[in-house]
C-alpha cells in the first residue's frame, strides 16, 4: 500500500482528482468505482474544473458506485444518485445512462445486486475504485462483523454509522438504517483504489492500516492484500 500524506484537505483533494485524470487520459472509456459521503467532494470539484477547463473529458466513461441506502428513491436529496449527480455528474461531460447506483428501491436487493456485480464484470471491471473511510473502518457500507458478504447486498447500518451520517439529515431517525452496498470480494476486483481519509477521526483507522494484521471486524485492513493501493490523507488523518 502506498501512502500520500497530503498538507490538508484541499491538497489530498487535487492529489486525489490526479490519478483519476490520469486514468481517464489513459483509457478513455475506463470504467471508474465511485463514493459519496463528504470526503470525495473536494476532489469532485477538482475534476469539475479540470473538465470545464477542457484538460479531460468523461464523454466516453462508465461509472459504478458503491452503496445506496435503502429503501430510498434516487430524487431523495440524500440518495447517493442525487449526491452524484449534484456533485458531478451534472456538472461534467459524462453520458448519464453510462452511470450507475445501486437501486434504492429494488423490491428483491439481492437480484438486484448480482445483477450489478454482472453488469460490473460486462464492462470489463473497475479501472480504478474510490474509497473513504468509515471512523469504524467500514468501506462502502461493509461495516465491522464477523462475517462480510463478498458480492452487492442488502446490509444494516450500525448505530455509529447511522449517528455520522445524521449530519446531513433533519434528524437520527430520519437516517436510513439499511443500505446496498458493494461487497468486499467487488471492491477487492478493482484494479487499482485509492482510499481518501481527511480529519483526526480517521487516524485510529489509518494506524490498523499499516500494521500486520487483518480483520473483519476493522474491514479497511483487508484492502492490505489488494496488490495496487493508494492511502491518500491530510496530515489530520495520518499524524492523530
Amino acid at each position: 500500500m502506498k501512502i500520500i500524506v497530503c498538507e490538508n484537505y484541499e491538497e489530498m483533494s487535487k492529489a486525489g482528482a490526479e490519478i483519476i485524470a490520469e486514468t481517464v487520459k489513459a483509457n478513455p472509456s475506463c470504467v471508474l468505482g465511485l463514493a459519496t459521503g463528504s470526503t470525495p467532494v473536494g476532489m469532485y470539484k477538482c475534476l469539475t474544473e479540470m473538465n470545464k477547463a477542457g484538460e479531460i473529458t468523461f464523454k466516453d466513461v462508465t461509472s459504478y458506485n458503491l452503496d445506496e441506502y435503502y429503501p430510498l428513491a434516487p430524487d431523495h436529496d440524500q440518495s447517493y444518485r442525487y449526491f452524484m449527480n449534484h456533485n458531478l455528474f451534472d456538472n461534467i461531460d459524462i453520458d448519464k445512462a453510462n452511470t450507475n447506483v445501486p437501486d434504492g428501491l429494488a423490491e428483491d436487493p439481492a437480484a438486484m445486486g448480482k445483477a450489478y456485480d454482472e453488469a460490473i464484470k460486462a464492462a470489463g471491471g473497475i479501472d480504478l475504485q474510490v474509497l473513504g473511510l468509515g471512523p469504524n473502518g467500514h468501506i462502502a457500507f461493509n461495516e465491522p462483523e464477523d462475517e462480510l458478504y463478498v458480492g452487492t447486498h442488502l446490509t444494516g447500518l450500525t448505530d455509529s454509522t447511522i449517528e455520522a451520517n445524521s449530519r446531513f439529515f433533519a434528524s437520527k431517525a430520519d437516517v436510513p438504517t439499511q443500505a446496498v452496498t458493494m461487497g468486499i470480494g467487488s471492491i477487492m476486483q478493482a484494479k487499482k483504489i485509492i482510499v481518501l481519509a481527511s480529519g483526526k477521526g480517521k487516524h485510529d483507522v489509518i494506524v490498523k492500516m499499516q500494521d500486520d494484521r487483518i480483520t473483519t471486524q476493522c474491514p479497511a485492513t483487508l484492502l492490505k492484500v489488494h496488490p495496487d493501493v493508494v492511502l491518500i490523507c491530510d496530515k489530520d488523518a495520518y499524524n492523530g
